[in-house]
């Protein structure tokens, strides 16, 4: 098991309890509770967590809004598509996010990416590595406090079932900057109609993210293709990337290429 996949796991135990002890998640993930010290060190050194005497607890607000929004739905999958989205991105990239729960873990799996290139240069105050462009609460609470990320948030009006900003001060943010890459999560994904979201007002946010953006990257569980809901973000050929889990149908993955879409499958 490598590093990132011991930090996400220590995260994840972490995410479910609040708390973790050392000789606990050692026996769970089958390693000394040596590297589990040294993992919540390090671990502790991004901000990620709270060292305790014998293990750890978790990082005050930084963790209360993504756990009540956390969803108990193809969590495995989505660390996987999370994973595979921070391998297409490049230090120094400007990353727009939008709010979702796979757009969170992907934010998770920037910030272990990160914070694990640093460790490993022994850069633990370094500067930013990657600008984040975001109109999720949850997402900006995250990263504001981790020295790689210079965090820019929209304005706007807060929806508190999504801690999505919302609405013309919003917009005027993002008619103001430029993305190389736009990172989308969804709720449909329709070949003829493109991609959805339930809300019409997240809808022209994600829009507006894909417009300025270089490069528009889609993040989505494969229980949403084939999927139409009430508002259309845009059309799939705004998209580039898609990245998915296994279960994407046959079918829809040809359809899906023959749009000019690459398809990741995780």
């Amino acid at each position: 098991m490598s590093k990132q996949e011991r930090w996400s796991k220590l995260l994840e135990l972490l995410a479910v309890d609040g708390k973790l002890e050392v000789e606990g998640a050692a026996a769970t993930m089958s390693v000394s509770p040596a590297t589990i010290r040294r993992d919540l060190d390090e671990l502790a050194e991004q901000q990620l967590l709270v060292r305790t005497r014998g293990g750890a607890i978790a990082h005050g607000v930084s963790y209360e809004l993504p756990l009540r929004y956390k969803s108990s739905r193809q969590v495995s999958e989505k660390q996987r598509i999370a994973s595979a989205v921070a391998d297409l991105l490049t230090p120094g990239d400007v990353v727009g996010l939008n709010g979702g729960t796979t757009t969170t873990e992907v934010a998770r799996a920037l910030t272990l990416r990160a914070g694990g290139e640093a460790a490993e240069r022994g850069e633990s105050g370094s500067g930013p590595r990657y600008t984040v462009v975001t109109n999720a609460l949850n997402i900006a609470s995250e990263l504001a406090v981790r020295p790689q990320f210079k965090i820019v948030v929209t304005g706007g009006v807060a929806r508190p079932q999504t801690y999505e900003l919302v609405g013309p001060l919003t917009q005027g943010v993002l008619n103001q900057v430029v993305l190389d890459v736009a990172v989308l999560g969804v709720d449909g994904v329709d070949p003829q109609l493109g991609v959805m979201t339930h809300h019409e007002d997240e809808a022209g946010i994600s829009r507006l993210l894909a417009e300025r953006a270089r490069k528009v990257v889609l993040a989505t569980d494969s229980s949403k293709m084939g999927k139409r809901t009430f508002a259309r973000i845009c059309g799939l050929d705004r998209i580039d990337v898609l990245v998915t889990d296994s279960g994407l149908a046959p079918d829809m993955a040809a359809r899906l290429t023959e749009a000019g879409i690459e398809v990741i499958s995780v």
